[in-house]
């Protein structure tokens, strides 16, 4: 892979690894004692961070 293929990768890793924390927060009583707008703005994140994701994956995927 081409260096900057590689940080495209890591950075997948990354966010992913982010992503899973964040799921792992939002089933904890800290989180369900967020204001339910604090609530909103971290699932707003974590369905971003999703997208992103995928985003990145595709472009991964067309990697030669």
């Amino acid at each position: 892979m081409q260096p900057h293929q590689l940080r495209v990768v890591e950075e997948k890793a990354e966010l992913d690894d982010k992503r899973n924390k964040l799921g792992v927060f939002k089933n904890t009583e800290m989180f369900a004692s967020l204001s339910w707008q604090e609530q909103e703005l971290l699932n707003t994140q974590a369905h971003i961070m999703t997208m992103y994701s995928a985003v990145l994956a595709e472009r991964i995927s067309r990697f030669k």
